[in-house]
């Protein structure tokens, strides 16, 4: 495999705009995201921005980063458009998608996902999912739960259901982390499909590659990354800095 990592992100965040340059502890958001993927060591990294202040801010830290059309619709979208530009060729038969908003995700974490696309060849998408944080998550729609058959040696799963709904019973959920590895002819198929019925009603586009027939399979984290979605998150992400300082 020839993995590489691209991480969308747009200024235009509903709950935080302007997020990726976000300071915490010194350095944009985009910038600790960029530094993490690198430091998994799995492929080339870059960015996929939606505005040319994000590639600026990357560029001047060292890293790659591509402008793309600012009124793509989704994140799939734009690393798929920055894949275009960066390796027309088709050399990457792998792509990491990360989020940009992961600025303390653990390398390890990204590994895992190309880990899981090489050791199972019938997997096209490889995603993470990590312990409940609390038993108040299983009734939390904003908390998207994981339904896997789990292997035997309790590291992973293949993913049979992605919902906000509750989960019943006496075992403990999974929660979908939405870092995902895609073989590059799965990426291209799930952006030629229109959004699937259940895609739309759970408001989860990992369902319409399920709805597709691609097999998902998911990476067991010990915890959840950091993901910066509010004011709120931004301050907790940058408490958590200072303590790493």
């Amino acid at each position: 495999m020839t993995p590489i990592v691209l991480i969308p992100a747009r200024m235009a965040a509903t709950r935080l705009p302007g997020k990726p340059l976000a300071d915490i502890g010194g350095v944009p958001m985009i910038v600790r995201v960029f530094r993490q993927a690198q430091a998994a060591g799995i492929g080339p990294v870059a960015v996929a921005a939606g505005d040319p202040e994000i590639v600026e801010a990357v560029r001047a830290a060292g890293g790659q980063a591509v402008l793309t059309d600012p009124a793509l619709p989704s994140g799939s979208d734009r690393i798929l458009a920055a894949l275009d530009s960066l390796d027309p060729e088709g050399r990457h038969d792998v792509v990491i998608n990360l989020q940009g908003d992961m600025p303390f995700v653990q390398p390890s974490v990204l590994s895992a996902c190309a880990d899981l696309l090489a050791a199972h060849p019938d997997c096209d998408i490889a995603t993470v999912v990590a312990p409940e944080a609390s038993i108040a998550d299983r009734a939390n729609p904003d908390v998207v739960k994981a339904v896997l058959a789990m292997e035997a040696d309790g590291l992973s799963g293949r993913a049979l259901y992605f919902t906000r709904s509750t989960l019943y019973g006496d075992a403990p959920v999974w929660r979908h982390v939405g870092i995902y590895g895609y073989r590059r002819q799965a990426l291209l198929d799930f952006n030629a499909a229109p959004p699937s019925p259940l895609e739309k009603r759970e408001k989860l586009e990992q369902l319409r590659a399920m709805e597709l027939g691609l097999i998902l399979r998911a990476a067991v984290a010990a915890d959840a990354p950091i993901s910066v979605d509010n004011p709120s998150d931004l301050e907790a992400a940058r408490q958590h800095a200072g303590k790493q300082a």
